[in-house]
């Protein structure tokens, strides 16, 4: 029998969605009632795969109540199905042409299927995703005050004390999220172990990036995004460089290098070594953050604290 591959593109109030090879298409809400007709109405079909673009909260319900349902379920990278659309010549954009065209994707690329993040997960990934938004609201109105009329700037001051004072409190609920699940309690004194590493970082890798330790140290790298491609051509033969990963993740990645670089013995003896090799600082840092990142990934795996021997 043919096997089925199904195309979902989600939107905040609607479900487009594309049945291959029988080419049916159809769209329902996107609520509680309107999913749970969609997946007894999927079901029979016996999909070997369903395809939808990570879209943030939007598509969160759906993933969920797909693998509840036992079906094989992922969210990809949006970018991913657009250079798919691209590279077969589809430069129309529709929601129905969408989910065609990732109906197509599930079929040719067959994405791995990872776990979905468990509900904990998700409120630490909800509370690590807010603590940024208010450090990055925090520095704008820090900025703000050097420059504002006299009158704003302390309606200004007093919008950076509850900032800071919304933080602190975030910061706390983080840690306790943290310590009140054992598993999570044993990573995160691993993870602190690493000199350079503190509880931002932690709990940022714990929350959104929960494949650490259960990857290769090649796979981790280019999950997050700090493994360098080649761009060569005939004769051409250009740098190396990182592209695509996890953003979030490479923010706190990078700090707690810089950290690194200076506090510990191994990063630090690295980079000094790559600085005197003749690499550029970018360069140098960004093999840092691997380096970092493959130590980390090895005492998960291993459930060991952090070691010179991590080095050698």
């Amino acid at each position: 029998m043919t096997a089925t591959f199904v195309g979902i593109d989600v939107s905040k109030d609607r479900l487009d969605v594309f049945i291959r090879p029988n080419n049916e298409p159809m769209q329902v809400g996107n609520d509680d009632e309107s999913i749970d007709r969609l997946v007894q109405r999927i079901k029979p079909y016996r999909p070997a795969l369903i395809v939808m673009e990570a879209t943030g909260a939007y598509h969160r319900l759906l993933l969920a109540r797909l693998v509840a349902a036992n079906l094989p379920a992922i969210a990809v990278n949006p970018r991913q199905a657009r250079d798919f659309a691209k590279a077969m010549g589809r430069l129309a954009k529709t929601d129905a042409i969408d989910a065609a065209t990732l109906a197509d994707f599930a079929d040719k690329v067959r994405p791995e299927i990872r776990p979905v993040p468990e509900h904990t997960t998700e409120q630490l990934e909800a509370l690590c995703t807010r603590r940024r938004q208010l450090v990055t609201m925090m520095a704008a109105e820090k900025n703000r005050v050097q420059v504002g009329p006299a009158g704003i700037r302390v309606r200004i001051r007093k919008h950076i004390e509850w900032l800071e004072q919304q933080i602190l409190e975030l910061e706390e609920d983080l840690n306790q999220q943290i310590r009140s699940t054992t598993a999570w309690r044993e990573k995160d004194d691993l993870l602190r172990s690493f000199k350079g590493i503190g509880p931002t970082t932690s709990h940022t890798l714990l929350a959104a990036l929960p494949e650490l330790g259960f990857l290769n140290r090649c796979q981790i790298a280019a999950l997050v995004g700090v493994a360098p491609f080649s761009r060569d051509s005939g004769k051409y033969r250009g740098q190396r460089h990182i592209q695509g990963g996890r953003r979030d993740v490479r923010c706190v990645l990078y700090m707690a290098t810089l950290t690194a670089i200076r506090w510990n013995p191994i990063i630090r003896a690295f980079h000094l070594r790559l600085i005197a090799a003749g690499k550029a600082k970018k360069v140098a840092i960004t093999a840092c953050m691997r380096k970092l990142l493959t130590i980390v990934n090895a005492m998960l795996r291993n459930r060991t604290s952090w070691s010179p021997d991590f080095g050698s």
